[in-house]
């Protein structure tokens, strides 16, 4: 195997946003300059969502601030709505994520609206970028394989929404598995189908260890065509609606596969090992992933 894989580093956003801990913002920024100086070229920063409901991620401008734009480094923040947009602009962000949920019992519970009023929200951030400038907007669709309300998602239902995004102009989208319940063989279906759908797309994808299959799902997406996987350095994270669901996929772990099997990564093995050490300590918490406690091979 050859070529480089996209790994965009989530634990400074999806990782912390779901651990108990909070930290303040300046501890945040240090966690983003160690996962920046151990390879991370594009980084989930910030999230600019309501501060008393995830406060988290309070301070999204503050670390923004203390983050100049560096060329080769992209600095994504996370936007739910209009209000979160206009943050993302002024805030001076690389790259805006906007979230939808594929089921409207998670979309309610998680964001407070229904798929149809979160996919307005999409086509009108789009609208307004389109008029006004701003950064380049992805879309991540959540629980892209399973809801613990609804149970399995259609693929026809992903697909739907993936041509919708396609046809917004939205110029990458992943699927989230964000209960941790896909498997290898329906990963490479819904890529394939999402592929047709929004063929001018990038995909990306973003998986959950919760039940094991994480690493054998990012073989699948790398088989099927994609070349950018989200990861959390450590194994942070985590979904509140599933009981014991653990977190994202750990960096380190997907990166010593990638580079075993002959990919480049651009991440140093050593420098994310001793960041998830580091961050774990912070928040009362071992780094979950692999690598952290076995090393990689051969031993350097």
């Amino acid at each position: 195997m050859s070529g480089f894989i996209d790994i965009v580093e989530v634990g400074a956003r999806d990782g912390l946003q779901n651990e108990a801990a909070v930290l303040d913002p300046a501890v945040r920024l240090d966690f983003i300059r160690r996962l920046e100086a151990a390879g991370a070229r594009r980084i989930e920063a910030v999230s600019f969502v309501n501060e008393r409901r995830v406060p988290q991620m309070a301070g999204a401008e503050a670390i923004m601030a203390g983050l100049p734009h560096e060329a080769g480094r992209s600095r994504i923040g996370l936007v739910l709505n209009m209000r979160g947009w206009d943050r993302a602009v002024a805030a001076g962000v690389d790259e805006a994520n906007v979230v939808v949920c594929c089921t409207d019992g998670f979309g309610v519970r998680n964001q407070g609206a229904p798929v149809a009023a979160q996919m307005e929200t999409l086509a009108a951030i789009c609208e307004r970028k389109a008029r006004e400038g701003g950064p380049p907007v992805s879309v991540t669709f959540s629980v892209a394989f399973g809801c613990p309300f609804e149970g399995e998602v259609p693929e026809d239902q992903v697909a739907a929404l993936a041509g919708e995004a396609g046809r917004l102009g939205v110029s990458e989208i992943a699927l989230g598995d964000t209960i941790g319940v896909a498997d290898p063989w329906t990963v490479r279906r819904r890529i394939e189908r999402v592929a047709r759908a929004a063929p001018d797309a990038r995909l990306r994808m973003h998986f959950h260890d919760t039940r094991g299959t994480g690493l054998a799902n990012c073989h699948a997406s790398i088989e099927a065509g994609v070349r950018v996987l989200d990861a959390s350095c450590g194994g942070l994270g985590g979904c509140p609606f599933a009981p014991g669901a653990t977190g994202n996929i750990a960096t380190e772990d997907l990166v010593y596969m990638l580079e075993r099997a002959g990919f480049e990564t651009g991440y140093s093995l050593a420098s994310l090992i001793e960041a998830g050490r580091w961050i774990g300590g912070l928040i009362d918490k071992p780094p979950v992933s692999s690598l952290s406690h076995a090393g990689g091979f051969p031993a350097r």
